[in-house]
């Protein structure tokens, strides 16, 4: 089951990044300006981030078992409508289409992760979640192989990733489905699960994490976003080889998000999460002020501690609230998503102004923020509760 699920999880996003890949075709295609391409992120991050939650709501409420399918017929319509339009209208309606099957996909994958993973949730997210960062990072590499060389229109060859993700997600459907079936196993995973803290103890922790992802988010969206355009201008390099050195930086957080949930399972998920984010500082500090092949290094390294903090926060936050997974799941990747959409709003206002160098000049400093993780109460004890 975590094997399906991470090969959905990698189809999915694998999708999902071929958006941004093709920004630098689509900004001289269309003659768009740093803002636009900000406007597009926009629209994808927020149709990603608002519906993210009030899917897991909603299906914490009535489970649906067709529902990761569902997700990726909104996601094959976003694909070939990016292909095809030329206005940016179309462009927009593309995105949003793209982003309302991520914010399908995520929360209920993410849910039935940790009903299969059982005691080893941390292993289990980071399975999942290591397949998205996988297939991110496949995303541009395909994009600089097939869609550079040739036009936008070739994109519509990625429906062949939407038809094999329909054919990965056929087991989990069916596994679901039995597991639906048994009311009993239900109401004893997901209905009388006792709360760590209390009320005011919970809110006050979720808003740390809060800040938490602000920080990683910001930082994240500026590599992910603008990267190849910062290496363009800064280093002279072609868009293809702007795309190899993205594909780098995505290998990279697909490692560290493997890394970080069996560490958080073995020592906490606090001292995973503040060592990642704050740990980030010393590469982010250094990047702006190096050599292309040092870049390289250093965006590796940045993605690889960033990116593991990720499953530790999302099962921290599960463990607030263990009785709404796939709400408290919607809710934290759609905040991420969020932050990473109007972060690259602003971004793109701040590199037309003042230039994209000075971009990661700024960001550079935003995982510093990563030092409020002190401030988080250590879930370990409860975690073994739930072994």
């Amino acid at each position: 089951m975590l094997l399906a699920l991470c090969a959905a999880h990698c189809l999915n996003d694998l999708l999902q990044s071929v958006v941004t890949a093709v920004y630098p075709m689509l900004k001289t295609e269309l003659n768009l300006d740093f803002a636009q391409i900000g406007l597009i992120t926009l629209v994808y991050q927020i149709a990603a981030s608002i519906f993210q939650p009030v899917v897991g709501y909603v299906f914490d409420k009535k489970p649906f078992t067709l529902s990761l399918p569902m997700g990726m017929c909104c996601t094959g319509t976003g694909i070939a409508l990016f292909a095809y339009c030329n206005t940016m209208a179309g462009i927009l309606l593309a995105v949003f289409m793209i982003g309302l099957g991520s914010a399908t996909l995520h929360p209920e994958a993410s849910r039935i992760t940790s009903l299969a993973g059982r005691a080893h949730r941390g292993f289990a997210q980071s399975v999942f979640q290591v397949g998205g960062n996988f297939g991110g990072s496949i995303g541009p590499l395909l994009v600089a192989l097939i869609v550079a060389p040739n036009n936008r229109h070739y994109v519509l060859w990625f429906l062949i990733v939407v038809a094999l993700c329909f054919a990965t997600m056929k087991p989990i459907c069916s596994w679901y489905k039995d597991y639906l079936q048994n009311l009993r196993i239900i109401a004893k995973s997901e209905s009388h699960n006792p709360l760590p803290l209390s009320k005011g103890k919970t809110i006050f922790t979720i808003s740390i994490i809060v800040v938490l992802i602000f920080s990683k988010y910001i930082y994240m969206t500026s590599l992910s976003s603008y990267y190849t355009f910062y290496l363009i201008e800064r280093f002279g390099v072609s868009v293809s080889q702007s795309q190899i050195f993205l594909f780098i930086f995505t290998v990279a957080t697909a490692a560290g998000t493997l890394v970080g949930g069996p560490l958080g399972d073995k020592f906490g998920r606090k001292i995973i999460i503040w060592v990642s984010i704050l740990g980030t500082a010393p590469f982010s500090l250094l990047l702006p002020h190096v050599s292309l092949p040092l870049t390289a290094i250093l965006s590796f390294g940045a993605g690889f501690m960033l990116s593991s903090a990720f499953p530790a926060i999302l099962l921290y936050a599960q463990e607030l609230l263990p009785n709404k997974l796939g709400m408290i799941s919607g809710l934290f990747f759609g905040f991420a998503f969020g932050v990473g959409g109007i972060a690259a709003a602003v971004l793109g206002d701040f590199a037309d102004i003042y230039g994209i160098i000075n971009v990661y000049n700024f960001c550079a400093y935003t995982p510093l923020l990563g030092i409020v993780a002190a401030f988080l109460p250590n879930l370990k004890k409860y975690q073994s509760k739930l072994k």
